[in-house]
């Protein structure tokens, strides 16, 4: 709807005039063949009933409509119009490109926002601050809190519920695979090659370790510290296939025979210092497996890896 020709100041030409609702126009769209003008809301109602013209009836769809001329913005811009507040007590006048900006700081507008001064802050409408509730409005905010709490909640649910259907479905997998890699050749180097690419992927995850103190390796870790590894590296999103080996592969006596004992660790230091360590999570301790060092001898490396354990020196 157009504006309120009363309201403007001086006389304004037809050509600003809505054909539609006779209102000076507003937001207007012209139409393409016979340039008629018309405030867009009014002719889009008038098209959802009839595709044509309202003044000439030649045939018009809503998307043949198109912004007015330049000239036709500036003329509505420079008309002067007075405050729609006036009947609240707003004497201005000012030009019509700057309707919006004074509306939203007229002191007269009843629908100005302003700020609940009682205590909770709200922003409310001025002609609502009269009824305006703190307590009430608490409540509704904790209310859509809570609400959206527990969509969240749900959605979490949902993706826990997804989550642990894909774990399952591929335990059945690999508990097939593992049946078939038996029997099938084909099969078992395609399983190998899959569960290589897994460990390569959580290897890339990791963060690179440098042991910049080697002789603060706990070479014979207790229960209770190979424990805390063993959960940092389920966390951390460690292959199941190869978590026990891993975890076996912690200490010395299952190390290979270039780092079975002190006297040989001493000898080889300058060969393990080539090895290439991921950082475990929030652990003085690295895992050196054997899809990072495949240039290393037999006597340097264990399938499918090492975890090694630091009192220290892990950066």
């Amino acid at each position: 709807m157009g504006f309120d020709i009363g309201r403007f100041c001086g006389t304004v030409d037809e050509e600003l005039i809505c054909p539609i609702c006779a209102g000076v126009l507003e937001d207007p769209l012209q139409a393409p063949t016979c340039e008629h003008a018309f405030c867009k809301r009014c002719i889009n109602e008038w098209l959802n009933h009839q595709t044509v013209c309202p003044v000439d009836r030649q045939p018009i769809t809503p998307i043949q409509l198109r912004p007015v001329p330049r000239i036709l913005k500036n003329l509505l811009s420079r008309l002067t119009i007075k405050c729609e507040n006036q009947f609240h007590g707003c004497n201005d006048v000012f030009k019509l490109d700057t309707l919006q900006s004074h509306l939203a700081e007229c002191e007269h507008n009843p629908k100005k926002l302003v700020h609940c001064e009682q205590g909770c802050g709200s922003v409310v409408p001025k002609d609502e601050i009269k009824d305006h509730n703190c307590v009430k409005e608490l409540r509704s905010i904790v209310q859509k809190q809570k609400q959206k709490l527990n969509e969240l909640q749900n959605q979490m649910s949902e993706q826990t519920f997804l989550i642990n259907e894909l774990r399952r479905e591929t335990g059945i997998l690999k508990q097939y695979m593992k049946v078939m890699r038996l029997t099938n050749s084909s099969v078992r180097a395609i399983a190998d090659e899959i569960e290589r690419e897994e460990i390569v992927q959580w290897s890339n995850s990791l963060t690179r370790a440098k042991v910049c103190r080697w002789g603060g390796m706990i070479s014979t870790p207790d229960e209770y510290l190979q424990n805390a590894i063993k959960v940092a590296l389920m966390e951390s999103g460690c292959p199941s296939h190869i978590l026990v080996e891993l975890m076996e592969n912690c200490h010395e006596r299952n190390w290979p025979a270039g780092l079975s004992s002190l006297e040989t660790r001493q000898s080889k230091r300058r060969e393990y210092e080539k090895y290439i360590c991921k950082r475990i999570p929030g652990k003085q301790a690295v895992v050196v497996l054997q899809v990072d060092n495949p240039f290393l001898e037999d006597d340097m490396m264990s399938e499918p890896g090492l975890v090694m354990i630091f009192a220290h020196g892990v950066e």
